[in-house]
């Protein structure tokens, strides 16, 4: 092999095990815009007219004090457990034969033109799939915007400095103030649209990833 072929399959090696790790270049960092809070002017004007009530302040006299309005904020309570169990079983086959006869002519037999042909085929296939996943903790997170209907969009971050890296936990979805308990907590299966990142970055997570080349091997442009 001459050295430009050998640098030309080199070259496509390295550009497949870039494309098959995308975004894992690029570390996550803190203080995502994506997830940010609101800015709000959070100073309350307080006017007193006579009374210890301010109706513009968030304090209520009726309810527990949950979050409803943008830039309010309310905890999550991680309770992710999901589990799949797949097993499929194939199997399958055929048996054929054919003879012929040597043919007669009055009293003489051609015994050359006998034949006997026999045809067999068998398959046998099985895959089994599991996978199952935790998560728990807690993370509180900012309410962003409010729709029409009441419900409310959330969104917000969790940082871990860590020994050997960083934790972080990542969350946005849309919530109903009815499903915010008294304690202004909710539990993440009630969120709808739910987008739950948690991950690391560091030595620690580092070691996790497989590199480019194994990378490149087990990418599906890979012919082999």
């Amino acid at each position: 092999m001459k050295t430009y072929q050998f640098l030309i399959i080199l070259f496509v090696g390295v550009l497949t095990g870039c494309a098959g790790r995308g975004d894992e270049f690029i570390p996550p960092q803190p203080d995502d815009a994506a997830y940010a809070p609101p800015e709000l002017n959070y100073e309350v004007e307080r006017v007193s007219q006579g009374s210890l009530y301010t109706g513009s302040s968030s304090m209520t006299l009726f309810q527990d004090r949950r979050a409803y309005k943008i830039g309010d904020i309310l905890t999550v309570v991680l309770d992710e457990k999901t589990s799949s169990d797949k097993n499929a079983s194939t199997k399958y086959g055929k048996d054929s034969s054919l003879s012929i006869a040597a043919p007669t002519f009055g009293a003489n037999t051609i015994d050359k033109f006998t034949a006997d042909a026999n045809a067999s085929r068998d398959f046998n296939g099985s895959a089994n799939a599991k996978q199952g996943n935790s998560l728990s903790g807690s993370i509180t997170v900012t309410v962003y915007d409010v729709l029409p209907n009441g419900v409310l969009r959330v969104r917000g971050e969790k940082w871990l400095k860590l020994n050997n890296g960083d934790e972080f936990i990542r969350l946005t979805g849309n919530v109903r103030v009815e499903d915010i308990d008294s304690n202004n907590m909710l539990s993440s299966q009630r969120i709808a649209d739910a987008r739950i990142t948690y991950a690391g970055r560091g030595a620690f997570a580092d070691s996790n990833k497989s590199g480019w080349l194994t990378q490149m091997f087990n990418s599906p442009w890979f012919p082999f």
